[in-house]
């Protein structure tokens, strides 16, 4: 671990993977939109490579952000949205194992502009929730509505954890509070849940395509942006339980909102 410190651009890693990490036990996501820039930017890896080396760190910081939030939410208010969990988990599994060969072949311009679109739009309506809140959708509570729906939203969410290499809690959190009424703190603990099983399929997904890059590079970048993660996870994870609720809303609005920004920029840069 000191040998992989050592070098210059781990040390940036880690860097700025602590903040990052520190932002996924505090709200529940896992990062990944803000740490694939670090990866392609400012250490250097093709885009190809920063995805699956991304959803690599992710794993570690979800894992940690969940040990370090098990304070945060009684036992209880997890098990009233197990349907949604199960089914939110079961649709991004099987669309995170398609998106990874489908990201491997090819890159849509229309959908990654689609889905900074909504992560804009998700952002603003947090915001406007917080100055005038609404009631979430009013579903039946039985399961063979809940769990159908909530499968349905994983696929889709599934696959832009693929597409951008991130975790997916950009879209899990707002989905959980809008459409199936779990409180922010709540959604954030199950989103980490649901993104660590949507994210290790995506790791064995690329593995088995051989899409992962090898070497001690990419070793000591990961195992350097690991370790930051987790410095920061526990950091966000013991501030989680004392935060405001309204706070943590604006948090994760402008969390989105950055997010989108950043994707619309990076596609601007890429056309111009």
């Amino acid at each position: 671990m000191r040998t992989a410190l050592g070098c210059p651009y781990a040390q940036k890693a880690f860097a700025y993977s602590a903040p990052i990490g520190a932002l996924a036990g505090l709200i529940g996501l896992g990062g990944g939109e803000f740490r694939l820039p670090v990866l392609m930017h400012v250490i250097g890896f093709p885009a190809k490579a920063s995805i699956p080396l991304n959803l690599i760190v992710s794993l570690t910081t979800l894992a940690a952000a969940l040990l370090f939030r098990s304070h945060v939410v009684p036992a209880g208010a997890l098990e009233q949205h197990l349907p949604e969990i199960i089914g939110l988990m079961a649709g991004g599994m099987i669309s995170a194992f398609w998106g990874a060969a489908l990201v491997h072949r090819l890159k849509s311009e229309r959908l990654i502009a689609a889905i900074a679109i909504l992560l804009a739009a998700l952002g603003g309506l947090l915001l406007i929730e917080v100055l005038f809140p609404f009631q979430p959708l009013d579903l039946p509570s039985e399961l063979f509505v809940r769990l159908p729906m909530a499968v349905l939203m994983g696929l889709g969410i599934g696959l832009v954890s693929s597409l951008l290499g991130v975790a997916g809690g950009e879209l899990l959190i707002p989905t959980l509070m809008f459409v199936f009424d779990a409180d922010i703190k709540t959604a954030g603990t199950a989103s980490l849940m649901i993104s660590l099983a949507i994210v290790a399929i995506g790791i064995w997904r690329y593995g088995r395509l051989g899409a992962i890059p090898r070497g001690r590079g990419p070793q000591r970048i990961t195992m350097a942006m690991g370790l930051g993660s987790v410095v920061g996870s526990l950091i966000g994870g013991l501030a989680a339980a004392a935060a405001p609720v309204f706070a943590l809303k604006i948090l994760l609005a402008l969390a989105l909102l950055a997010a989108a920004a950043k994707i619309f920029w990076e596609r601007s840069s890429a056309q111009g």
